[in-house]
């Protein structure tokens, strides 16, 4: 407040200059909208009206969803936990390759049918199936 009793006025005002700057540093990537807030002070609410309003890429009535860090390092760790996953089954694909293999040439070398018959009924667990 000045001796007279009246209050500054806080409020800032930036040139379109500087809100175009922004915008496109959130679009290469320079900078997310947190580290903007952050660093210049600005409120997140006025940088996503920027946004909107100065964006080549967004058009009108498009809600803009920033990933926080937490949620991209969640996304990587999924990624990489399908990696894994899709190598698991690459494996037991192959062993499973290698068993039909090994049934065919103990059926060719030693004549003994390893695979069940077709005409036996499946197991029925605890209750008995009935013949018919």
């Amino acid at each position: 407040m000045l001796k007279t009793g009246k209050r500054i006025n806080s409020r800032r005002v930036f040139s379109d200059e500087f809100k175009r700057k922004l915008v496109s540093d959130y679009e290469s990537g320079v900078m997310s909208v947190p580290q903007m807030e952050r660093h210049y002070g600005i409120s997140n609410r006025s940088i996503y009206k920027w946004i909107y309003k100065f964006s080549t890429y967004n058009e009108k009535n498009i809600r803009i969803v920033e990933m926080k860090d937490s949620q991209t390092h969640r996304v990587n760790e999924l990624e990489e936990k399908v990696k894994e996953l899709e190598r698991a089954v690459g494996q037991k694909q192959i062993k499973i390759d290698y068993l039909e293999k090994m049934i065919d040439l103990a059926k060719e070398t030693y004549s003994i049918d390893i695979k069940k018959n077709s005409n036996t009924s499946p197991s029925g667990g605890f209750n008995p199936i009935s013949k018919r």
